[in-house]
């Protein structure tokens, strides 16, 4: 009987537990409304979620692509939008001074619509990455759940160091503002 018990313990908790982890959210805030976000940020100190995304040329790039770097994930809803853009006018400044680092910027926006873009901007600095064919969203639990800007990322930055583990993670509270740059570098640099 105990055996019994013992595994449909393990056998529910094997199907049930992804569930379950998907079920999980927070709720930040979008302009001062309430936008729930399917599940939690990756915790510091973790092992980074795998994940590949599309370039600007269409192409695959994987989180393995950067092993042995810092990998800064600038995460925002979309380019076309003024904090969005201001992001990734910042980090791609602060890229240009920062050794063994790279700085992924990522969005649902069509790759088509980043190069555009970059190339208007200048940015040459950061690689620009499209979630729009991938789970990203859902692997690193920053899906928007609700509100007009459903299935779109919400702001966040995740640093990794060259081991592959999160050294760094904000989930802004409000996509209205823009994230912690200077908390972020530093964990880059060691100062946090």
């Amino acid at each position: 009987m105990i055996k019994k018990i013992i595994l449909s313990t393990f056998f529910f908790g094997m199907f049930i537990s992804p569930f379950a982890q998907q079920m999980k959210e927070s709720t930040v805030l979008a302009g001062g409304k309430p936008v729930h976000i399917v599940g939690t940020l990756p915790a510091k100190g973790s092992v980074a979620p795998a994940f590949s995304l599309t370039d600007n040329s269409m192409k695959q790039q994987s989180l393995s692509d950067y092993k042995g770097k810092y990998v800064l994930l600038n995460i925002f809803p979309s380019v076309d939008t003024g904090v969005c853009s201001a992001s990734v006018r910042h980090f791609n400044e602060d890229a240009a001074k920062l050794p063994n680092t790279t700085v992924l910027c990522i969005s649902k926006d069509l790759p088509f619509a980043q190069k555009r873009f970059c190339g208007a901007e200048g940015i040459k600095n950061v690689v620009m990455l499209s979630d729009f064919r991938s789970d990203f969203g859902d692997k690193y639990g920053i899906k928007i759940a609700d509100s007009a800007m459903k299935g779109l990322l919400s702001r966040a930055v995740v640093v990794i160091n060259p081991e592959g583990k999160i050294i760094y993670e904000e989930q802004v509270s409000d996509i209205a503002n823009e994230p912690n740059y200077d908390a972020a570098i530093a964990a880059i640099n060691g100062k946090s």
